[in-house]
Order: structure tokens, then sequence, then C-alpha cells
């Protein structure tokens, strides 16, 4: 709590030193010198044998269905490095499209990329489903951290040396008031200053179900948008992507459980 208290006073510090933008502005570029120490005290996430088959995390599986994430991840990290930005969000127009899916394969993709160092972090704190899928023990919420309630580090864990995870292992009391919370771009801040990510994604909740990810996206650079074949509308989309453009910045749109991708595609995915 005491290293939170002093990251949060330090990114308080630049922000009034510089303006609204300024404790971001001021974080080191990508690749920049991390503090190898906090990495390394995060506790290492082992995952029990078959629990991405199970969770259908192929990119770590590999296969014929892991290429498409790597597909995913490039032009993630084009665009990115394009524009400069550090923080995307992963949502949806409803439930059940698979961005939680999405989330943890192009995660677990950018894991591989062995000089960049990625923090995921689970923020549907009203559906949460990573501890399900990853068959965590530990009772981790991403959105005591948000709160300020307690460190990342007490709610993380870290897989080989440059990716870490904090996800949410029980649904929060006010999913919208935390992540709208007024500590919020100072606690983005204060993680970003002490792990020097090159990226940080957020799993967020559906767009036009609930207010949550509406009131998170002006914490974000950008917004990916998962969609489901056969299940979500056009008149879905365009609204999700209004509602995007208005706070963020639009990456683009996943093309999810898409069945009828043909020979062409190689690999037998629709992403």
């Amino acid at each position: 709590m005491e290293r939170l208290q002093a990251a949060i006073a330090r990114a308080r510090e630049a922000r009034q030193g510089g303006g609204a933008d300024a404790a971001v502005r001021a974080l080191p570029a990508a690749g920049g010198s991390a503090d190898t120490d906090s990495w390394s005290a995060l506790p290492v996430y082992q995952p029990e044998r078959g629990v991405f088959e199970a969770a259908r995390l192929v990119s770590m599986t590999g296969g014929r269905d892991g290429p498409a994430f790597d597909v995913v991840r490039t032009k993630v990290l084009h665009q990115m490095k394009t524009n400069g930005w550090k923080r995307v969000a992963i949502t949806s127009p409803t439930a059940g499209c698979g961005k939680s899916t999405v989330s943890l394969n192009l995660g677990f993709s950018l894991s591989r990329q062995k000089d960049r160092r990625t923090i995921l972090c689970e923020a549907d704190l009203r559906r949460p489903s990573w501890a399900k899928m990853l068959r965590l023990k530990q009772k981790h919420s991403f959105a005591r951290v948000l709160t300020g309630e307690q460190h990342f580090a007490a709610n993380a864990l870290r897989y080989g040396e440059n990716f870490a995870l904090s996800s949410t292992f029980e649904a929060a009391r006010n999913p919208a008031e935390t992540l709208h919370g007024g500590m919020v771009p100072e606690i983005l801040a204060a993680i970003e200053e002490e792990y020097q990510p090159d990226m940080m994604i957020f799993d967020l909740p559906p767009l036009l179900v609930t207010d949550d990810a509406l009131a998170f996206l002006v914490h974000v650079d950008c917004a990916l948008l998962v969609v489901a074949a056969e299940v979500s509308t056009v008149g879905q989309i365009d609204s999700c992507e209004r509602e995007i453009a208005a706070r963020t910045n639009m990456m683009g749109v996943v093309l999810n459980k898409c069945r009828y991708s043909g020979p062409e595609y190689g690999y037998g995915y629709g992403y």
C-alpha cells in the first residue's frame, strides 16, 4: 500500500506540473528500463496442464488457429506504435462475443515477444471470467486496484518475464462507479510508472449492456471491438463505433466465431 501511495503521489506531482495528461506523457518511452524488482516480485502463474486448450487459448498452444491471433497482434502493435498509444480496451456490443477469449489470446501472443512488456487487466467487473478460464486459485480483484484499496502487485500474476495479468475473482458491487472513479487516472499512471509496460490491455464489459465500459473508455488510447458472426448486428456495430469514437480512438473490429472462412485464409478461423 505504501508503494502504491508513493507511486500515486509521484504521478500526481507529474500531472500538476504539466497539465491534464502530463502523467501519461511523462512515462518512459516503450522499451525503457523497467523496475525489474517489481516484475520479479510478482507471483508466477503456472497454468495447469490442459488449461490453455480448455480455455481456447490457441495463441499458446499453436496449431492451425494460433497464427490468426498473431496477425491481430501484429496489426495492433503496428497501430499502437504508429500512433504512440499504450493503452487499448477490448470490448463487444453484447455478451458472448468472445472478447475475453480474444483479450487473453492477444495477451499470451504478446508474451511470446520477449522484448515487450505487456500488462493485461480484467476490467469486466460485473461478469468476470478469467478465474474460471485460467483455473486461478488467487482471489485477485482488479477492482480493488482501481479503488486504491490494494496494490497492483497484490492482484497480479506474472507469466514468463514480460507478461502480467490482473484478474477479477468475483463481481464488484459498483462496477460503473469503480471504473469511473476519480483515482483511476492516477492509479493507472502509477502502474505504468512502476512497471513501464509497452502496452496495457483492458478487457472491458460489453458496450450496449451497461454503462461500465463507457465510463472507462476515456482512460485508454484506443479500443478494439470484438463482434460475433451471425450474432452482432450492423446496427449494434455502428452504435458501438459511435460510442467509442466519442471517447477514444477506434482501432478496429475483430470478427469472431466465423465458421465460413475459406481455404484462402489457410487456418480455419475467421478472425
